[in-house]
């Protein structure tokens, strides 16, 4: 398996975690009544705390994002441009992966800023593959 196929499997995990992350958070699952909200129809919730929300929105983020570096993954390397495209999928990895946390955080204009890098690194990879 190549590097660029191993971090499109590295990202599909990430984006497992940072979705089970938002359920846990957002339903305080720590909690007996969380874990009842968690494991009901998730009809009628309540509001979530800071952090909870801050959690769902993440993960919206990451799925979003997932789908465009899925995309540029797979067709790098369908086109056999994989060397080419891993440095900016490992990037946009990367930057995933720190992303996480600092948006759990609420550390606004960095979470913003690390969003950025790995824009770049989705960039990086469109490049190499209209550069074939």
């Amino acid at each position: 398996m190549t590097t660029l196929l191993q971090l499109v499997v590295w990202m599909t995990v990430l984006t497992w975690v940072s979705i089970m992350a938002a359920a846990v958070l957002r339903n305080r699952e720590w909690t007996v009544e969380g874990m009842k909200i968690g494991l009901s129809n998730r009809e009628n919730l309540p509001q979530p705390t800071p952090l909870g929300g801050r959690a769902v929105r993440a993960a919206g983020n990451t799925q979003e994002n997932f789908i465009l570096f899925a995309a540029l993954a797979l067709t790098a390397h369908a086109v056999g441009a994989d060397q080419q495209a891993t440095l900016g999928a490992q990037v946009f990895f990367w930057a995933r992966l720190v992303y996480l946390p600092v948006y759990w955080a609420g550390i606004t204009y960095v979470r913003s800023l690390i969003w950025g890098v790995g824009t770049v690194g989705l960039a990086m990879m469109l490049l190499a593959i209209i550069r074939l």
